[in-house]
């Protein structure tokens, strides 16, 4: 019986975000994907506050990926305000650990 038992790991993030410029209205992904036993799940955080994302809100332009990316449908962006521009950070968690990725600033573009 050969038979090895696969041992739980904390989490670690594989692929981190990169700063991003995006123009308006235009579709924008940041990366992060992570891995960990059992799966860890990823939540991202915007200058410090936790990004809702469809899975809170149905209606919300942003979707967490699969993987752990986030993907904006299209980057808002009014004169009242600048709700996607920010700094982001990835976070995976299991009941290990967790790991922060880097900071990704996303900027829009034009203006």
């Amino acid at each position: 019986g050969s038979h090895t038992q696969l041992e739980d790991t904390a989490p670690r993030i594989v692929e981190h975000p990169t700063d991003l410029l995006v123009s308006k209205g235009e579709p924008a992904t940041l990366s992060c994907k992570a891995e960990g036993r059992p799966a860890p799940a990823v939540e991202w955080y915007k200058d410090g506050e936790r990004v809702e994302t469809d899975r809170e809100d149905p209606r919300s332009h942003r979707t967490l990926l699969p993987g752990g990316s986030l993907f904006f449908l299209r980057i808002l962006h009014g004169r009242r305000g600048k709700p996607d521009e920010g700094v982001y950070v990835c976070v995976a968690r299991n009941y290990l650990g967790e790991a922060t990725s880097r900071n990704a600033s996303l900027e829009v573009a034009g203006e």
